[in-house]
């Protein structure tokens, strides 16, 4: 359990943000802000569950590589691998090679496509914003899961989407801000314009 850290330049960030310069840079920039239109959605549910079972760092440090072999997560383009394009990104020492995940991300892109006739990835996923965010003061506050989580990670699969449990869904709703569960005192908090601090 603990509360924001003060990093050397006087900022107080949640705690997993004050070690590694790649998790504060991230941290300070991105987590926790929305993002807008398909591929920048569709790269966020990906590479939340290709960090499955994996530190955040890194994915952090492969996502270069992510966003190049998944054509910048085009859904169009990604709809459309087939078993050479699994085979070259299992053979790609640069990203995770999980074929299960793999096979996720491919299936996640077609399904993306078929969303399109219902409002789109973007729409479908924001429907199951809470109607309040938490507060967590420290770590210990901070929830795994939500309600609206479990909602999103049942309806997805419905819809044929896979590699989307509850816990990877709620840490999408973190990383676009859905959610704000940067600690109260931390100065990221409230940033995102989709909640007040």
């Amino acid at each position: 359990m603990s509360g924001p850290v003060i990093g050397d330049d006087g900022l107080a960030r949640c705690p997993w943000a004050a070690g590694d310069p790649v998790n504060r840079e991230y941290h300070d920039t991105e987590w926790g802000m929305r993002v807008e239109g398909e591929p920048a959605h569709l790269e966020r549910l990906t590479l939340e569950a290709f960090q499955s079972g994996l530190s955040w760092l890194t994915i952090l440090n492969k996502r270069t590589a992510f966003r190049e072999v998944f054509a910048d997560f085009d859904a169009d383009v990604i709809a459309g691998f087939d078993e050479r394009d699994v085979e070259r990104l299992m053979g790609q020492p640069r990203i995770v090679r999980n074929r299960r995940k793999i096979d996720a991300a491919i299936s996640n892109a077609r399904a993306t496509v078929a969303l399109r006739g219902q409002g789109g990835l973007v729409g479908f996923l924001w429907s199951y914003r809470p109607p309040q965010t938490p507060r967590p003061v420290d770590t210990a506050e901070v929830e795994t899961t939500s309600p609206e989580s479990l909602a999103m990670s049942k309806a997805l699969k419905k819809v044929g989407f896979a590699h989307v449990g509850p816990t990877t869904m709620y840490a999408l709703m973190e990383a676009i801000g859905m959610v704000d569960d940067h600690l109260v005192g931390c100065h990221r908090r409230g940033t995102s314009g989709v909640w007040a601090g």
